[in-house]
């Protein structure tokens, strides 16, 4: 038995809640998954994980030996990047969560670059407006937007922020009118969007020096996906708000055109995440430090 690879496939399989996720987040059959952590088990003459048809949990002793492995497997990931070679050459594959309009808009034109500088990493980009569990699905890192995230497992380092405006088509606006204050809003066609973990509904904001509105809209269509929601503005179908570097190249080309633009909104926070009791390899953390500066030189999101 290989201590150190049955160690990382136990620490896998805590964090992924069971052998069939850890398996597939390491590109291992379950049935060797299995028989490393029955085998490390036998070594150890402990019992680290209970296990039901259903669930898998982890064991007073699992629980100590899983503390133990982070940090040895930690210490020697150090030892690995303290190699002059492995800090100016990353290599790996790096799992990343991005939401659809992130991935098409602004990291994957500027991945060119990246791959240029650090040619031996394989990024695997999900892309996607669904919150995902980096934990349980293997994830390294993830791109989010939030004003607050609540996850006590993760790190998060903000990167930018983003301004939304408000919209609706030519078409729309001819047949409606453009609407003057917030409040109006409740007399027209508006598209909503909601969340596709919890299913909300979002309320829409606004502010004008020390005013400040909040506004929850009844409407036709809601939609969970920033793409989609778009090209529903541009079909006419109501009034939008959404992301400022989305909207701004449709209003250039007059598919769009705002509206209550006295008002502005709160900017929305972007973060990197990435679990806490992960090591933050040389891949990871260069990708980290890239799309900081991304970011930071982006007009529409520093």
């Amino acid at each position: 038995m290989n201590k150190l690879q049955a160690m990382e496939v136990f620490v896998q399989v805590v964090d992924a809640g069971g052998f069939t996720r850890a398996a597939e987040n390491m590109r291992l059959p379950k049935a060797t998954v299995s028989t490393l952590v029955q085998a490390l088990e036998r070594t150890l003459s402990a019992k680290l994980l209970n296990r039901t048809t259903r669930h898998v949990s982890v064991t007073a002793e699992g629980a100590d030996y899983y503390e133990r492995c982070i940090r040895v497997l930690s210490q020697i990931r150090d030892a690995e990047d303290a190699l002059a070679h492995n800090r100016l050459n990353p290599t790996g594959r790096l799992r990343i969560d991005v939401a659809t309009w992130l991935a098409s808009e602004v990291i994957v034109p500027a991945l060119p670059a990246f791959l240029a500088m650090y040619p031996e990493i394989q990024l695997e980009i999900g892309c996607g407006d669904r919150p995902v569990d980096l934990v349980e699905e293997g994830v390294d890192c993830a791109i989010r937007g939030g004003r607050q995230l609540a996850d006590s497992r993760l790190i998060a380092r903000r990167i930018g922020t983003v301004r939304y405006r408000t919209c609706a088509s030519p078409a729309y606006l001819e047949r409606h009118g453009r609407p003057l204050h917030p409040s109006e809003l409740t007399q027209h066609q508006c598209i909503n969007y909601f969340s596709a973990r919890t299913g909300q509904i979002f309320d829409w904001y606004f502010a004008r020096e020390s005013e400040r509105i909040q506004v929850t809209l009844s409407s036709p269509v809601a939609l969970n996906d920033s793409s989609a929601y778009t090209v529903a503005g541009v079909a006419g179908l109501g009034i939008v708000q959404m992301a400022e570097i989305l909207m701004t190249p449709m209003i250039l080309d007059s598919r769009l055109i705002p509206v209550l633009e006295e008002w502005t909104n709160d900017p929305l926070p972007i973060y990197v995440v990435y679990p806490q009791n992960r090591h933050l390899s040389a891949k990871l953390r260069v990708f980290v430090e890239w799309v900081t500066q991304l970011f930071a030189a982006h007009p529409d999101l520093h």
